[in-house]
């Protein structure tokens, strides 16, 4: 992690976002492709995530794309990507995306959409 001047947040060696103390919340944003739609990937997602403690939701795209935004520590999110690019994902997962952020106003729970 690098610290960043005045509280702001900097990408990492990796390019992942980092508070200064590591202990702050981030979001992941994540796009995952292959066939994910129609097959309960939403509420499988949902379920993980919930079960780590994150805090965000999953939506269907129009492209075929399922996209799921969470926060929570960066070690919390990174389970949910593992899991997202894991053997036991429902449907078929042939890429995973993601992009990192400080958080936004913050979610109630986990949903899907």
């Amino acid at each position: 992690m690098k610290p960043a001047p005045f509280g702001h947040w900097m990408p990492d060696h990796g390019g992942h976002m980092q508070g200064h103390d590591g202990l702050r919340p981030v979001r992941a944003t994540i796009w995952v492709r292959g066939r994910v739609q129609e097959v309960g990937f939403r509420w499988w997602t949902r379920a993980r995530a919930l079960e780590i403690g994150l805090t965000g939701y999953t939506a269907n795209l129009g492209d075929g794309r399922v996209q799921v935004v969470a926060e929570g520590l960066h070690g919390e999110c990174e389970r949910l990507l593992a899991a997202l690019r894991g053997p036991d994902t429902p449907g078929e997962v042939t890429g995973v995306t993601e992009i990192w952020s400080a958080t936004g106003d913050g979610y109630d729970g986990f949903v899907i959409r």
